[in-house]
């Protein structure tokens, strides 16, 4: 497959109506394997917010204080999840085993993703809590790593804190850079998330889709295993996960990042979308799994939507575009 192989200048994806193209999101993307990179489209050295997915990263350094942590409880600790009840009671029952409650997550809280979930809540007359927020796994994980650190967990959102510190001295081998030099931010439930470039988190992806042994298998095979808990209902990772069992782990960041490791191949990708679309994001991701799975039927909905009128009626459809001329 040759178009998946060198440089190319430009990724779009189109947004079409009526046989016309009547919008493009632009999209830079990186593919590395386990000799160094193997394709890339755009400026993949420029540093962006790796937002949720540097998750599955973020867990390594619980995994090196805890390394038989439940397969359930990792996969969630990597998740941006629906705030479905298997989501928010698997949350609770960790918090519950550390002796602390939802007050603890320093997240905040949010409506479940969801919408049945959310509906449901606010036919109940219940408010969303904490553990609806969709890092509360994530959360929970940075909780227990305070615990095995032996560290006061208050305040473990701080960028100076040991939980923070340890994450990225277990992160950084895996994105082979220093974490100290790069840009940092504050993600949208409260913890620090650093800016690397694609092609460091399409290598971190390749180096957990190696399979070997170790911290990186566990996660691996925790995502790919119980790919519900990871998104849930109607979302993106969970379909891909689903569509090809234990061959590939995806994670979804908001602002139109995506990354995927692949087994066998030992592949990452990492992609992100210049104007932070998800409905181009979406697109491309599925787009580009499908042919380096070589299965253009499995994810057909996701890389080729419909665009529809208010009466349902498809008038156009939205589609990655290879070969776009500058």
């Amino acid at each position: 497959m040759t178009f998946l192989t060198g440089n190319h200048p430009l990724l779009s994806v189109a947004v079409t109506r009526g046989g016309c193209i009547e919008s493009r999101h632009r999209v830079a993307v990186s593919l590395v394997g386990p000799s160094g990179p193997v394709a890339a489209w755009g400026d993949v050295d420029a540093p962006v917010y790796s937002r949720s997915a540097l998750k599955p990263l973020q867990a390594l350094a619980l995994l090196d204080h805890q390394p038989d942590l439940d397969r359930r409880r990792l996969a969630l600790a990597c998740a941006s999840h629906n705030g479905e009840a298997v989501h928010t009671e698997l949350a609770l029952a960790w918090l519950a085993d550390l002796g602390l409650g939802a007050g603890a997550l320093e997240c905040g809280a949010h409506d479940p993703i969801d919408t049945p979930t959310a509906r449901a809540l606010d036919a109940a007359g219940c408010a969303c809590g904490r553990q609806h927020n969709n890092c509360s796994g994530k959360h929970c994980g940075f909780l227990a790593l305070a615990r095995h650190l032996g560290v006061d967990p208050a305040g473990y959102t701080h960028q100076d804190h040991p939980v923070q510190v340890a994450m990225r001295r277990a992160a950084e081998p895996f994105l082979g850079l220093d974490l100290e030099a790069v840009p940092w931010g504050i993600d949208g439930c409260g913890a620090p998330n650093p800016a690397v470039p694609l092609r460091t988190l399409a290598g971190a992806f390749a180096r957990l889709a190696s399979q070997g042994n170790g911290p990186s298998r566990r996660i691996f095979d925790a995502m790919a295993g119980e790919p519900y808990l990871v998104a849930g209902r109607d979302r993106f990772d969970t379909a891909a996960m689903q569509a090809w069992p234990g061959r590939v782990i995806v994670k979804g960041g908001a602002e139109g990042v995506w990354v995927a490791g692949i087994a066998g191949t030992g592949l990452g990708l990492a992609l992100k979308v210049e104007d932070g679309a998800k409905r181009a994001a979406e697109v491309a991701i599925a787009g580009l799994l499908s042919r380096l799975m070589a299965d253009l039927d499995a994810l057909h909905d996701w890389s080729h939507p419909s665009v529809k009128n208010a009466e349902g009626r498809q008038v156009g459809d939205i589609r990655l575009l290879w070969e776009e001329t500058p």
